[in-house]
């Protein structure tokens, strides 16, 4: 079983599209082994993001990741990672499936309604960025 971290961005938490969003994951078959609404602080986002520190878009990413509410969700099943970068879409909304959660809720390719690991380590680092063991419910 793999672990991948779902975060519902701010855009779409404005939106109020949680539920929906929430609802296409269970329906894909995603065990959700902890979930919760949060506001990340600059230093966390930075931290979260760090990856992307020297890319140009970095500080645009954690001022927006601030801006308002956020829902983390750790989730698990077979194949997580990539089953839940399929449903979620491409980056660009414009260019993303349809169906896919980007393609219904994100607005831009900075606002993108969602984040998901890029990888089975990543999932699992993710996850544990937001999520004490104790707090994930198998």
């Amino acid at each position: 079983m793999e672990r991948t971290l779902c975060i519902i961005k701010p855009d779409a938490v404005r939106k109020n599209v949680v539920g929906e969003i929430v609802a296409m994951i269970t329906e894909k078959g995603f065990n959700i082994l902890g979930m919760k609404m949060m506001r990340l602080s600059s230093a966390d986002a930075g931290e979260f993001y760090a990856i992307h520190k020297e890319r140009p878009f970095y500080g645009d990413l954690v001022e927006f990741m601030t801006s308002g509410k956020v829902v983390v969700i750790a989730l698990e099943k077979e194949n997580a990672v990539a089953d839940y970068r399929t449903l979620i879409g491409a980056t660009d909304p414009a260019e993303a499936e349809e169906g896919t959660i980007r393609k219904r809720f994100a607005s831009s390719k900075g606002e993108n309604a969602a984040h998901g690991s890029d990888s089975v380590e990543n999932g699992r680092n993710e996850v544990a960025f937001f999520f004490a063991e104790r707090e994930l419910i198998g």
